[in-house]
């Protein structure tokens, strides 16, 4: 039976036989854009590559992405869904490379959906999974774009050569009409087989490409269709029969000023396969967990609770826990910390949730102790699969023993003090359900599950509505707060990005090279720079750091990029948010100086960009605040003029 890190290696191994580079894992709190917590698919960071910037490692791309999905948070409970994932991508940038190049080109519908079934059927060099669990699904076409003729008899052409008819069954009309009984090929509308970044092709603002898609679904073979979920099973059917572990889309279109659609010139392939469903097929059980992604974390949890996992009502919150503290961990590793905002505040909702699930199964609501054997254990399964050292591994023990007993036993304290009111009460009606959530940061989520303890009920509805009128007032307080991110790459936005390259290095001038960067946000209003640091800074730090870099503005150094060997730029000392890479080179921007004499450079760094051309552009940095962020970790806003 194949791991999970040989499912890993068999992939990349296979893609990069077929001429792709594997390129970086993005950070999973996406660097300089506050339109978005979390780095939630493979896809994400290659935006602009397949919108047509060239990507540094060329047309052929391949990575295992790791993803975390908050909105997710409350479906998962059930066998498949988790907040964080991995997302094994392959993509093709562009069409194939003119006759007699000695480049790898771009390649489309043929040759993803070909090499993908073979990595998914062979023994040798895949998965070896049962063609005949295998069903597809392509896009039948609308008013405005044809059926996808081309996917439909690739797919035919694939099963006929492992002995198997696939006859195409249309169910974009009726989804009850027929059964895989009819059929291997299904037809769906644009509700299910079509992307674009704005959904359905009506929703496309003029210019934007998308494009239809073809999933693979694997059926498991210890599975009966309900019936309560349709008369007919097929491979959308939510009865459990089937999962999807891939989704070839295929950038084909782009929208025009009457509304029609017409072939983009540039043809982009953009593949996703979640590992964790990979796992599930090739175990043929649908229960992810069960996987040796997480069967060790619950064999641990089953220790320390006493409780089984095989029985029903131990299922759930065992999967929660699991998948929060999984979640937990990658996020800490990534310099995350507990906070009533943004990424902080889903960290904080994640252990504070799977604490409370803790409690229901050991009677403990203060498990800081089993959180961090559970968590020991989660990077004893990571170490293989994510390539980390042991040096790796002790850093990340240190930072989870850190942030876990710091907050769970903060919230201790505040389901201690909030029981106390909910005791009280003989019901809680949607005010108090709401001041316990503001007041001692208990969702509701957290309440209900409190709600074994009293027997008392919440009024729900109430509760919604309450924080509803809550998040306008926090919306209109902070209309402008995600108007900026470098997806708009409006001028103020550039100017601040290159003004955490001169914070970032001006830190370490003042405070050291143990100094480095851990996060950022840039709007057009300001500039928030996170970084590791034991103490407060003083006032004379912040103006030595402030009058540095506005020292360097003054000098107006040139600012550019060079596509330089990682290794080389390592040597010469790039620093960067993210310096784990797999590429053979990497795009380094200078701040003063070149690749040829790195020692003229102020700052030299792995970066994406975009970036203004000469610091003199920003006139001004002023630093207007610090926060501190949990133990060694601080926060600086300053404001560009």
């Amino acid at each position: 039976m194949l791991s999970s890190a040989d499912i890993v290696n068999r992939y990349i191994t296979f893609f990069e036989k077929n001429g792709h580079k594997r390129i970086a894992n993005s950070p999973l709190v996406p660097q300089n854009d506050p339109t978005t917590l979390f780095t939630s698919s493979g896809m994400q960071p290659l935006v602009p590559y397949l919108l047509g910037e060239t990507h540094p490692s060329g047309k052929r791309l391949v990575n295992v992405q790791n993803c975390i999905r908050a909105q997710d948070i409350e479906e998962v409970g059930d066998n498949r869904h988790t907040t964080f994932f991995r997302m094994m991508g392959n993509w093709s940038l562009g069409d194939p490379a003119s006759p007699g190049s000695t480049s790898q080109g771009g390649y489309f519908k043929q040759e993803q959906l070909q090499w993908f079934f073979e990595y998914l059927v062979s023994k040798t060099v895949g998965l070896g999974l049962d063609s005949s669990r295998l069903y597809v699904t392509v896009f039948a076409g609308n008013n405005d774009i044809p059926k996808d003729d081309g996917s439909i008899e690739i797919w035919k052409e694939l099963f006929a050569k492992q002995n198997i008819e696939a006859k195409f069954v249309d169910l974009s009309e009726d989804a009850d009409k027929h059964g895989i009984q009819d059929g291997r090929i299904f037809a769906y509308g644009v509700e299910k087989n079509w992307w674009s970044r704005a959904g359905v092709p009506q929703n496309m603002p003029v210019g934007e490409p998308g494009g239809p898609d073809s999933e693979v679904f694997y059926e498991f073979s210890n599975v009966k269709h309900d019936p309560t979920f349709g008369e007919q099973c097929h491979p959308n059917c939510d009865c459990g029969r089937f999962m999807e572990i891939g989704n070839s889309v295929f950038m084909q279109y782009i929208k025009q000023d009457d509304g029609s659609f017409k072939e983009l010139p540039q043809k982009n392939v953009d593949f996703g396969g979640g590992l964790e469903r990979f796992a599930a097929a090739v175990d043929n059980d649908p229960d992810v967990f069960k996987t040796d992604l997480y069967n060790s974390i619950i064999q641990r949890l089953q220790q320390q609770t006493g409780k089984s996992y095989d029985q029903t009502e131990h299922m759930q919150p065992m999967r929660i826990i699991t998948d929060h503290l999984k979640a937990s961990v990658f996020l800490i590793k990534d310099n995350v910390t507990p906070s009533n905002k943004e990424q902080g505040y889903i960290l904080r909702r994640l252990l504070r949730r799977a604490a409370v699930k803790m409690g229901k199964l050991a009677g403990s609501y203060t498990p800081s102790k089993e959180f961090l054997e559970l968590s020991e254990e989660v990077l004893t399964i990571e170490k293989g699969i994510n390539n980390w050292s042991d040096s790796d591994i002790d850093e990340a023990k240190r930072k989870l023993s850190d942030v876990i007993v710091e907050e769970i036993n903060k919230f201790g304290k505040s389901l201690h003090e909030g029981t106390k009111v909910i005791e009280k009460l003989k019901k809680v009606d949607g005010k108090t359900a709401f001041y316990l959530y503001q007041t001692y940061g208990l969702p509701l989520e957290i309440l209900k599950d409190l709600v074994w303890i009293s027997g008392i009920k919440i009024d729900e509805e109430e509760f919604e509505k309450e924080k509803k009128e809550h998040a306008d007032l926090s919306r209109t307080s902070s209309a402008g707060m995600f108007k900026g991110g470098l997806a708009d790459h409006s001028e103020k936005t550039i100017m601040g990005h290159t003004a955490t390259h001169l914070l970032h290095q001006a830190l370490r001038d003042v405070l050291g090279n143990s100094v480095h960067q851990t996060g950022s946000n840039i709007t057009t209003e300001r500039v928030r720079f996170d970084f590791n640091y034991e103490n407060k800074l003083t006032d004379e730090e912040i103006e030595k750091v402030q009058e540095i870099v506005n020292e360097k503005i003054k000098e107006n150094l040139s600012v550019h990029f060079e596509l330089i060997p990682t290794e080389k730029a390592h040597k010469m000392g790039a620093i960067g948010l993210f310096m784990d890479t797999y590429g053979d080179k990497s795009k380094i921007y200078f701040i003063g100086g070149d690749s040829k004499d790195p020692k003229k450079a102020y700052s030299i760094e792995f970066c994406g960009g975009p970036h203004v051309d000469f610091t003199g552009r920003l006139k001004s940095v002023k630093i207007i605040k610090q926060e501190n962020l949990g133990k060694n970790q601080k926060r600086i806003y300053a404001v560009v003029e």
